[in-house]
């Protein structure tokens, strides 16, 4: 082995090993560096840190070394992730894919994966389909979005009407179509969803409220 072979492979070994250090500031470097300077045998490592990686910082900057790989490399490993029994691993394979903006990732993005236990998979599911959703399939996409109104805490419900607001005015039939549903958290949080699709830059705390007045008083709050 030559001179400059050996450094590489120390190289390597040393941020590798930079990526399990229990120092946040010395994962986080290593990310970088893995990214500023990408090899094939970094994508493992780097996928599977994503999946117990703690610190959000250091989560973005693994996201980002990924996206310097080569895609042939990284949609593969991405993928087998979403299979995973770990929340976070399916959560940052997501995140990711939807970084990379592959159109092939799409299929994968399950109905499953759409209404998964965990808030935080179905979030980045949200919005990595939205990302990823082919011309024409939209319709379909939304159908099982709208299945997810009235979930979970505000911060999953205000992910969950972005992500349908990305989609544009295809996602108006599917809401008002929740007009007669049975539980009025289901109602205000469609509503809240259109104001938002036509107001971007409403708050959306103030338009959950707002439409739950409006359902309150069994109004469609909607002009025309």
């Amino acid at each position: 082995m030559t001179v400059t072979g050996r450094k590489q492979d120390g190289d390597e070994a040393r941020l590798l090993g930079g990526l399990a250090d229990e120092r946040a500031s010395v994962r986080l470097r290593a990310a970088l560096a893995i990214g500023s300077a990408p090899r094939p045998d970094f994508v493992g490592a780097l996928v599977e840190r994503c999946a117990v990686e703690p610190e959000f910082s250091v989560r973005d900057m693994l996201t980002w070394a990924l996206t310097r790989h080569p895609v042939s490399l990284t949609l593969p490993a991405l993928l087998r992730e979403l299979d995973s029994q770990r929340p976070q691993a399916r959560s940052q394979a997501l995140h990711t894919l939807s970084k990379i903006r592959d159109a092939r990732a799409y299929p994968a993005i399950t109905t499953a994966l759409l209404t998964d236990a965990d808030d935080e998979v179905a979030r980045s599911a949200w919005r990595a389909a939205v990302v990823l959703v082919p011309e024409g399939g939209e319709a379909a996409l939304v159908a099982v979005l709208v299945t997810q109104f009235g979930r979970g805490p505000l911060e999953t419900r205000r992910s969950l009407s972005r992500a349908l607001a990305g989609l544009g005015e295809v996602i108006v039939p599917a809401l008002r179509a929740t007009d007669g549903a049975a539980d009025p958290d289901i109602r205000a949080h469609a509503l809240a969803t259109e104001r938002l699709l036509r107001d971007p830059d409403s708050g959306f705390e103030g338009a959950v409220e707002e439409a739950k007045r409006v359902v309150a008083l069994g109004g469609s709050g909607r002009e025309g």
